[in-house]
């Protein structure tokens, strides 16, 4: 998961200094005003967003399949501990009854 957010973060870094010697050159228009920084960073966010989709696809699928099996775990180890619990309710109802 870590590797896959890094990666994602080069590919968001680079689009941002492609577009800002973009804009630095002339090639794309510069925000308004004060706005350059904001014009910039939502440029590369949006040319970073489908590069990132079709770049990383491998790695954002093992980064997936990572993430369900540590949910996967999460969920059987919550049914271990219910189930536990359930097993100590049941004998603790069925000393009380015999006492």
């Amino acid at each position: 998961m870590l590797r896959y957010t890094l990666m994602r973060l080069g590919i968001f870094a680079g689009c941002f200094v492609v577009v800002w010697g973009l804009v630095y050159a002339g090639a794309v228009p510069r925000g308004l005003g004060a706005s350059n920084g904001v014009w910039v960073l939502l440029l590369a966010l949006v040319l970073s967003a489908p590069i990132s989709f079709v770049v990383l696809r491998k790695e954002r699928d093992r980064a997936s399949i990572q993430i369900v099996q540590k949910v996967d775990r999460v969920k059987a180890d919550l049914e271990a501990n219910r189930s536990q619990e359930d097993a100590a309710d049941d004998t603790a109802r069925a000393q009380g009854q015999t006492s």
